[in-house]
């Protein structure tokens, strides 16, 4: 990865540059076209980042003003520890800045804020076909050989 890349938190600025990262992380996932996510639970999504009272956060990849990758993580409460425990919920780069040191770069910030909050853990999910994300997550992190059950209303 080039020296000039840059993992901060996003800015209301980056507004323009986010939006198709976050399209792009959703299309990947099959939400594009009919399958699509409402556009209130995009800008809603916006404007957590940006409420104080939110515990969700970016952070973005910039190299010299423009915007490679997004990841959007939160703190939560556990039954298992006292501290903040850290859920890296969104992970995306731009196609050509794939294997660059990106995605290693903005899971490292994660991890940075991560402590700065006091949380012992971060964690996240992919789908098991994302095979090439799993070949960094595997240097990256240690899987935890629990299966996500869920149901949706």
């Amino acid at each position: 990865m080039s020296g000039d890349v840059t993992i901060r938190s996003v800015t209301r600025q980056d507004y323009a540059q986010w939006l198709p990262l976050w399209d792009g992380y959703n299309a990947f996932y099959g939400r594009s076209g009919p399958t699509a996510l409402a556009p209130e639970i995009t800008a809603t999504t916006w404007q957590r980042f940006f409420d104080g009272y939110e515990p969700v956060h970016a952070l973005v990849a910039d190299c010299g003003g423009e915007l490679l990758g997004l990841t959007h993580y939160l703190f939560h409460r556990s039954t298992t520890a006292i501290e903040p425990t850290c859920y890296l919920q969104d992970l995306f780069t731009d196609a050509a800045a794939r294997g660059k040191g990106v995605g290693r770069a903005l899971i490292k910030g994660v991890y940075a804020q991560a402590q700065l909050a006091g949380s012992a853990r971060v964690y996240w999910q992919t789908h098991e076909t994302n095979h090439t994300a799993m070949q960094l997550y595997d240097n990256v992190a240690e899987k935890s050989g629990f299966v996500v059950y869920r149901r949706i209303f």
